[in-house]
């Protein structure tokens, strides 16, 4: 069992809070992904867990011991950097080889070890060369066997792929994923790329200014974002967001955007003002979900005027302007669409929208 627990983890350096109070638990061979933009605490957290920076408060547990006074070398972790840290005067080899001669491990045994990782990650052929004659790809499998070599109860990564162009990101993405479930490694991983922690992750912990505001499996957190930033910062082309006001007529709950009136279902809109700390909402609907045609549809909503197009091979990416707001729909090359300027009807399912309190910006159901 290799299970981490982190509870109310504070981290300041001088008057800034890089960590925020954060609870959260990685099962036994689980694969979590920590997700934020730049600055939000991920990597101070991964660092935390490491022993590589001291929490000023919070405990962390591995394998429910609180390991906080352990040096790093004592947690039985591994850690892969987004540089790879790879010792250039060495054979790789000689850096697979490391770990295991620092811990005074047999000769035998080390060769032993650094062969099955190096079979593992098909760089046997490599063994002999220096880290400077390996292309980027390779860096990263030798970094992550240095890191596999020792059998760690956890594996850190802080941005292991980010070096890499996009098309080797991906293989190797697909890569890491295979290898971590085929030897059941418990695994956290920093990224500010939601792509990778969506394809990767068994969960997701989205961060934003030292706190996790959402921590669930990839397709929760995306289909059903806590709060707005969540709800934004997943998917691309982001989530439309409009506001509008709760109206209530007649016993029936209206979202009235101005640009559209919207009927509420009998209990969605109960539940939306019992939740509501005022009338003020947010409105939100990807892009993917959008129903965009000349003609006037069941699922329409509102027209706008055409604005621009943005073909993306397998689809379009259709701008729509409505007033102040310019809505982004992601719709097949097949849909007929008129000139640009032109008016467009657009809408989306039910089951589809998005509504949050324009206050505490959580969602509302």
């Amino acid at each position: 069992m290799s299970k981490v627990r982190v509870v109310n983890l504070h981290k300041r350096f001088d008057k800034t809070i890089a960590v925020d109070g954060i609870t959260f638990e990685v099962g036994d061979g689980e694969f979590i992904v920590l997700l934020g933009p730049s600055g939000c605490g991920k990597t101070t957290t991964l660092r935390c867990i490491a022993g590589l920076e001291v929490p000023d408060e919070g405990e962390i547990y591995i394998d429910d011991k609180m390991v906080n006074e352990l040096p790093p070398k004592d947690r039985d972790i591994a850690m892969v950097f987004q540089s790879y840290a790879l010792y250039p005067h060495m054979s790789v080899y000689d850096n697979l080889a490391f770990p295991l001669k620092m811990k005074k491990y047999p000769k035998q045994e080390i060769e032993k070890r650094v062969k099955e990782v190096a079979k593992l990650l098909r760089i046997e052929e490599l063994l002999n060369r220096k880290p400077r004659q390996l292309s980027g790809g390779q860096q990263q499998r030798v970094a992550l066997g240095r890191a596999l070599v020792r059998n760690p109860k956890v594996w850190l990564m802080d941005e292991p792929l980010s070096n890499l162009d996009a098309k080797l990101r991906v293989y190797m993405r697909a890569e890491l994923k295979k290898l971590q479930k085929d030897l059941k490694i418990t695994t956290i991983y920093v990224t500010h790329d939601q792509a990778e922690a969506m394809a990767m992750a068994d969960k997701v912990a989205v961060m934003s200014q030292g706190k996790i505001l959402q921590y669930d499996a990839p397709t929760a957190v995306y289909e059903r974002p806590a709060n707005l930033f969540v709800a934004g910062f997943l998917g691309s082309p982001p989530m439309n967001f409009v506001e509008a006001n709760l109206v209530e007529r007649d016993s029936k709950i209206f979202l009235d955007a101005g640009f559209f009136t919207y009927l509420l279902d009998e209990e969605l809109g109960r539940i939306v003002k019992s939740n509501a700390t005022s009338d003020k909402v947010v409105i939100g609907f990807r892009p993917e979900h959008m129903v965009v045609s000349e003609e006037k549809g069941p699922n329409s909503v509102f027209q706008a005027d055409l604005y621009v197009i943005e073909p993306m091979g397998s689809n379009f990416i259709v701008d729509l302007r409505v007033g102040q707001y310019l809505i982004k729909a992601i719709v097949p090359p097949t849909v007929k669409l008129p000139p640009l300027g032109e008016k467009v009807w657009a809408g989306f399912p039910a089951e589809r929208l998005h509504i949050f309190d324009a206050k505490t910006e959580k969602a509302l159901f």
